[in-house]
């Protein structure tokens, strides 16, 4: 994209809450981005969900809160069509002064991850189903969205209805041409359980380019939203009683002749593909902070709610955290069902994704596939509630083979100072903090 159509453009890195740090800046600093001219605080990729500095922090006082280097990734730059002034974005990557990467930048996490891939002639692809739910954006008290067609609230689901499709119209058929001039591939979407609620599911492609493109797509679709008269949210649970929104992952690995390595013809799959479901076992109880990183999101993770509470695995299954789905056996690959659609994608991919590659280096072997109910097996369970999942995030040595030091001690210190603040506010509440944040 040539930036130099647009009066200004923005770049921006992605921060633990997986939320967009960056400047705006003039056309003619185009020229100066390759060099690493862009510079901006390390801990402003180690902010709380509130947008405030770490108290503690290493990053901010001790170390005189120093620049960090950003530079273009490979995504390139791309328009921002929710933007009532033509703008384009360039997505950035930390670096120290030195030019080495800040391991406190997630994308740079997912990149270790999938450099071990790589040492083996393989790549990952990936793909991502995105679940938000649409709300009414005025009142002190969240509302569900008004029917576009009649203005009344809506009050009931419409799984799979293409008639609440048709209702939100406008808003979908945008995301789609939005999706297409920013080269995200938007392929279905579904009316789903939830009141409001939509699933939009990204294409299978490159690993790291899924995790940008859904990076960027849930900050397209909040932005679309607002001009439609509606808030996204991706909460994981934005009403008590209703459905929460999750964030499912697939993946397959391909060898240096494009063979998929979990295909062995048959529908079971290979000894690789179990290898690497039992790692995605083993990291559950550790990885929940990734998959759950809000208060708000263990309002999802309950028994019976279609959302996983137990590290289990079968083929066809939803009720699993892990599904193996039908289909040709050539496109055999693995589903991870854990994520609430409130993650950081770079830090849910580099989880899962190094989950399965330390499974395959250790020869893992998996338990038997769950049949039937998944909810009423006798399974490992995931951190409970959100201390416990900070607890064993930092203690885990399983999430000490995926992240880096530094990237673990960042992120427990953003968690646990979030705890504090949000146990000051009531539990009543706790949406204002998170309805578009997430």
């Amino acid at each position: 994209m040539d930036l130099s159509q647009f009066q200004t453009f923005r770049v921006a890195a992605c921060d633990l809450n997986g939320r967009m740090r960056g400047k705006r800046l003039p056309a003619s600093f185009a020229d100066k981005l390759e060099d690493g001219s862009v510079r901006m605080p390390l801990s402003s990729l180690n902010l709380d969900i509130f947008g405030a500095d770490i108290e503690g922090s290493p990053l901010v006082f001790d170390s005189g809160d120093v620049d960090g280097r950003l530079f273009p990734t490979e995504r390139g730059a791309v328009p921002l069509p929710w933007l009532e002034e033509p703008q384009g974005l360039v997505p950035m990557v930390m670096h120290h002064e030195d030019g080495t990467p800040f391991a406190g930048d997630p994308r740079h996490a997912l990149a270790a991850v999938l450099a071990r891939y790589a040492a083996r002639g393989w790549e990952v692809f990936a793909a991502t189903e995105l679940e938000f739910t649409l709300v009414d954006p005025d009142g002190k008290v969240l509302k569900t969205v008004r029917d576009p067609r009649s203005g009344r609230r809506m009050k009931a689901p419409g799984i799979l209805s293409l008639g609440q499709m048709d209702a939100f119209d406008a808003f979908l058929s945008a995301l789609y041409s939005a999706g297409a001039e920013m080269e995200i591939p938007v392929e279905s979407a579904i009316s789903e359980a939830g009141i409001g609620q939509f699933e939009l599911t990204l294409h299978h492609q490159s690993a790291m380019r899924a995790a940008d493109d859904t990076w960027l797509f849930k900050t397209l679709i909040k932005g679309l939203a607002r001009r439609h008269g509606f808030v996204a949210t991706f909460m994981a649970k934005p009403f008590p009683e209703d459905s929460g929104n999750g964030m499912h992952m697939h993946f397959s690995v391909l060898d240096r002749e494009g063979r998929n390595v979990f295909d062995d013809g048959t529908p079971r799959g290979t000894d690789l593909l179990r290898s690497a479901v039992a790692g995605c076992l083993a990291a559950m109880p550790g990885s929940t902070l990734i998959f759950a990183p809000h208060s708000n999101s263990y309002a999802r993770l309950v028994p019976g709610a279609h959302a996983p509470t137990g590290a289990g695995w079968g083929y066809e299954n939803r009720t699993a955290a892990v599904r193996i789905p039908g289909g040709p056996n050539a496109a055999r690959r693995i589903e991870h069902r854990v994520a609430g659609g409130d993650i950081n994608p770079y830090l849910n991919f580099a989880a899962i994704l190094g989950a399965a590659i330390t499974g395959i280096e250790e020869g893992m072997t998996p338990p038997e596939p769950i049949t039937g109910n998944a909810y009423e097996a006798d399974l490992p369970q995931l951190a409970p509630d959100w201390a416990t999942a900070i607890l064993r995030f930092e203690s885990d040595p399983l999430m000490a083979r995926i992240f880096a030091p530094d990237l673990i001690a960042n992120l427990v210190m953003t968690k646990r100072q979030e705890l504090r603040h949000m146990s000051e506010i009531p539990a009543r509440d706790h949406w204002k903090t998170y309805l578009e944040t997430v």
